[in-house]
């Protein structure tokens, strides 16, 4: 088999299983590679011509697009080896590709603890913004999703999203009553239509009024922050993590989802051991 019906078989299965952000990034590397190697053999390829390849379609390029495209190579030449020949010897497995393209470590945030978000909500007067980061800080939203609200996603304590960051046709974002109740005022009182959006201004005012409500208590605070402080603050209050990662966070992979949770301080722990046997 060559690497053109090899890639033929490998994009059919992503197709059926992969969302399609993945699905064009895959496709985009494997038809140039195709394009250059098609009518070798897998098994032909050198880690030296791999090189040579990633370097012509990675040049000019950031780090994180050339870590993408060799990913998406060994992750071909991985499913060739586990599907088709368990014999092949990855070509992208050596140390020097590696090492090149290496992905880096995790970024861990700093997490706000309640009370400081707490008071960044309630210090905050006007009621647009308050509900914008009650939404962020208390529902796990994303700014985006914020500014895409109408009357029409929402259902009691369930906002509905459409077209949603991961892909998928709609999510579900589950928000506390005493917020529904102000989302719901707040409706009413402007006398907004179904197909309106609650809080029409622009992904650059609602950074602003973010970092605003964060100079007020003294911190430098973004959206995602409130975002994070959401998940964080339900992990460590004993939420299951599957609700944490599926519900809140909506996130696909739950290794995705322990990126959010930060780094658990000594004090914590020992918090944490004296209330589970103290």
């Amino acid at each position: 088999m060559n690497v053109s019906q090899a890639i033929g078989i490998f994009l059919n299965y992503h197709g059926m299983n992969s969302r399609q952000t993945t699905l064009r990034n895959h496709a985009f590397v494997l038809a140039r590679f195709s394009h250059h190697f098609g009518e070798r053999e897998p098994e032909s390829i050198s880690s030296d011509e791999i090189l040579s390849f990633l370097t012509k379609l990675t040049e000019g390029r950031n780090q994180s697009t050339k870590r993408l495209r060799y990913a998406v190579l060994s992750a071909f030449f991985n499913f060739v080896k586990s599907t088709i020949n368990p014999e092949l010897q990855n070509p992208c497995g050596t140390p020097m590709l590696r090492k090149l393209f290496r992905v880096s470590k995790p970024t861990r945030w700093k997490i706000l603890d309640k009370e400081v978000v707490d008071e960044v909500i309630f210090r905050t007067v006007k009621a647009r913004n308050r509900l914008m980061l009650e939404l962020m800080a208390r529902g796990g939203m994303r700014v985006g999703e914020v500014l895409k609200l109408t009357p029409r996603n929402i259902e009691d304590r369930k906002l509905l999203l459409a077209d949603p960051k991961s892909g998928k046709e709609r999510e579900v974002v589950y928000i506390p009553q005493k917020v529904a109740d102000r989302l719901k005022a707040y409706i009413t009182d402007r006398g907004l239509g179904p197909d309106q959006r609650i809080f029409p201004i622009t992904y650059q005012a609602a950074r602003a009024v973010v970092k605003k409500a964060g100079d007020v208590v003294g911190i430098h605070l973004r959206a995602h922050d409130l975002r994070r402080h959401a998940a964080t603050y339900a992990s460590r209050s004993g939420t299951p993590l599957e609700i944490v990662s599926k519900v809140i966070l909506r996130h696909a992979n739950l290794s995705t989802t322990q990126r959010y949770l930060g780094k658990v301080t000594d004090a914590e722990a020992m918090r944490w051991i004296e209330n589970l046997y103290g």
